[in-house]
């Protein structure tokens, strides 16, 4: 019997124990693991909402319940190592692989017919070279994991086939509605295309097929930008992070090299910039693959800031809601175009801008008359910086946020050239948004929703 009430009291402890963690304890708000803001605690509804009678609150509350619980990091954590030593996430190269998200010469002077370059229509396959022999492993969400203990690159395979024809479309669409405009196409593929495994070849699609094809559907005034042989020719240099889904700055600056070659711009050497560096920097692939090798895999983030160069940079930041739907914009404002980070920061890759929700312009000292608008996906955010010695302006827009009609955009602010600068997912996709661009309102200015068609509509 006295055993009995032992065991009925040790039960009783740990339920409360449980109730105390669950109950009591503070619930985190973002996972940085994850990188992502958790489900926030649903507000109580009225008794006539029909949130009640359908279930639809007590589920919104057991999802914020689950998404919440305290130490959900640590135990995230805890169940990658287990899985790891446990070998639960060792792949065969037969299993299939989704996508889970989303020369320091210089040129200055040289015209782009001078150098031979007009228009990158021929693209060469590239060979691996790199870790060709390595060993590999499928991880969470199909990410490819490859490289020695230490050393672990983490990649997104790619699925798509021909493609890129709706992007090509939408290019072509920007020549017509801007004659005038020097209207360029940068397609940048992934990593997976330079440094995939013989062993996880299987798993992923070639990009240069998509990347060809666009090419191939561009009117032939409209100029393409051929930055994978670029970024072949220096794979055996840091050109792609590690542990991020992005490239590095150093493969986007010999992006944006190749694109001022085209563009006969200026351009600045390597040796113009201050090399920066952030320590101990893992980044999105360790959320999105759940391996803990890609967090024991810490790598250096390093950026190069101009040396000597006057500049100034102005923001329209937006108000983003979850579902990425902006809601406002705030008045414009001077700022920092670089940030800083401390080490061992997983949200160093947004020293540049700060991230994407806002319309970024740069005045620079180059007195040229070239004025280049920026269409991009978050991979052009590290390219932006390269080109203050290249041109007198240089305008930001990220496809998923812009609140202007392009075509009052472009003429308001005498834009000489744009160009479009996204990775070959966001290709692959269409990007549909730049389409809308030409033709959306644009939405009043700060102090009301743009997000509510209506109130737009009457605002006009």
């Amino acid at each position: 019997m006295k055993q009995s009430y032992v065991y009925i009291t040790i039960m009783i402890a740990l339920l409360l124990g449980i109730l105390t963690v669950f109950y009591v304890l503070p619930r985190p708000t973002f996972s940085e693991l994850e990188r992502r803001e958790l489900t926030e605690q649903p507000a109580w509804p009225s008794w006539e909402s029909d949130s009640l009678r359908s279930g639809q609150y007590t589920a919104e509350v057991a999802r914020w319940f689950s998404d919440t619980e305290p130490f959900r990091e640590q135990l995230l954590q805890l169940s990658m190592l287990i899985d790891r030593y446990m070998g639960l996430k060792l792949g065969s190269r037969d299993e299939q692989v989704t996508f889970h998200a989303a020369d320091q010469q210089s040129n200055e002077g040289a015209d782009a017919e001078e150098l031979g370059i007009t228009n990158d229509r021929e693209i060469e396959a590239y060979e691996n070279k790199q870790n060709a022999d390595e060993a590999a492993k499928i991880a969470g969400a199909g990410i490819i994991v490859c490289g020695p203990e230490g050393q672990v690159r983490a990649m997104s395979a790619y699925h798509g086939t021909n493609g890129g024809s709706k992007y090509a479309q939408v290019c072509n669409e920007y020549k017509r509605a801007f004659p005038d405009v020097n209207v360029y196409c940068m397609v940048i593929p992934t990593a997976v295309e330079y440094y995939c495994p013989d062993a996880a070849k299987s798993s992923t699609k070639s990009q240069l097929t998509t990347i060809r094809n666009t090419y191939s559907l561009l009117d032939d005034s409209v100029k393409a930008v051929d930055i994978y042989t670029v970024l072949g020719n220096h794979a055996s240099e840091d050109i792609f992070l590690r542990t991020d889904h992005h490239w590095a700055p150093l493969g986007a600056y010999y992006a944006a090299e190749r694109f001022a070659k085209v563009a006969g711009v200026p351009y600045r050497p390597l040796s113009a910039y201050n090399r920066e560096v952030v320590h101990g920097f893992v980044g999105t692939m360790y959320g999105y693959s759940h391996d803990i090798s890609v967090r024991q895999s810490p790598e250096d983030f390093v950026y190069y800031t101009p040396k000597d160069s006057d500049y100034e940079t102005t923001y329209v930041v937006y108000t983003v809601d979850k579902s990425y739907r902006v809601t406002d914009e705030a008045a414009a404002y001077r700022g920092q175009f670089f940030g800083h980070f401390k080490d061992g920061s997983s949200a160093a890759y947004c020293v540049f801008m700060g991230g994407d929700s806002k319309i970024t312009q740069v005045r620079t000292s180059q007195k040229n008359g070239r004025r280049v608008l920026i269409l991009k996906d978050s991979f052009g955010n590290a390219l932006v910086g390269y080109l203050f010695g290249s041109f007198e302006e240089v305008h930001v827009v990220d496809g998923r946020y812009f609140t202007k009609n392009m075509r009052e955009y472009v003429e308001q602010n005498g834009i000489t050239d744009i160009l479009f600068c996204n990775n070959v997912f966001k290709v692959y996709g269409g990007g549909a948004n730049y389409m809308q661009f030409l033709t959306q309102k644009s939405w009043p200015y700060k102090g009301r929703n743009p997000a509510t068609p209506k109130e737009v509509s009457q605002a006009q």
